[in-house]
């Protein structure tokens, strides 16, 4: 599956790359064309008794020289990108069938297939932002109830999986279905903290469209290799 990818990868990325540099070849062509008829009109009718300075000449010709070394210098990073593009398409494939945390708030609770009476543990997390004295963890059903809330103390700045057992404050199984995770983070002198919900989800597949390289989650949507915030 890699090396079709890579494949499809470098195909999309050469045709692109191609058609880019057609074009670029094309606008040089032509401005070198505009220039140097322009130059050898400007000979043809110049004043005899005042004829154009040799550092005028000089001047004009430098001018196209750096526009020319500007093209150059883009056709050179139009190729590193090509090759950033098929580094992330590696590594990105890499990334199949592993578990990674992506923004998001919403969570889903299932039975377990071996016993229906007890409930598939759900992973979610979160990014904090900063240090935190106090972190609270609410996950919510499809009307805005809290379900759960989970007090996680105090918690310095990065990325935390946490799990959900998918019991209620009571101690109760809560239903199957869809559920949302709110963060609410505070330091010490109870002012918010900056603090996200990621969604958990497994790498199904790797496409490269339009919009750039993605990541199929399934249910979890399409995410950019940007923004994984953690691999499982």
């Amino acid at each position: 599956m890699t090396t079709a990818i890579t494949d499809t990868n470098s195909a999309v990325q050469a045709r692109a790359m191609a058609a880019a540099q057609s074009k670029t070849n094309s606008l040089m062509g032509d401005t070198q064309d505009r220039f140097l008829t322009l130059l050898v009109t400007q000979l043809q009718n110049q004043d005899p008794l005042n004829p154009m300075d040799n550092a005028q000449v000089t001047s004009q010709i430098a001018q196209l020289s750096t526009v020319n070394g500007i093209q150059q210098l883009n056709d050179t990073l139009l190729a590193l990108s090509g090759q950033m593009d098929m580094s992330q398409s590696l590594q990105a494939a890499a990334l199949i069938g592993k578990d990674v945390l992506v923004p998001g708030a919403k969570v889903s609770l299932g039975s377990n297939p071996a016993d229906p009476t007890l409930k598939t543990a759900t992973s979610f997390g979160m990014d904090l932002f900063s240090g935190s004295a106090k972190t609270i963890v609410s996950i919510l059903d499809a009307s805005g109830a809290v379900v759960r809330k989970m007090d996680l103390g105090a918690m310095g700045a990065g990325v935390y999986p946490v799990t959900w057992d998918g019991k209620n404050d009571l101690g109760d199984a809560a239903p199957d279905g869809a559920y949302t995770v709110q963060v609410a983070a505070s330091d010490a002198e109870g002012q918010p903290v900056s603090a996200q919900a990621l969604t958990s989800g497994k790498v199904g597949s790797v496409a490269y469209t339009s919009e750039g390289l993605k990541l199929d989650l399934g249910l979890a949507g399409r995410y950019s290799l940007l923004d994984i915030r953690q691999i499982m």
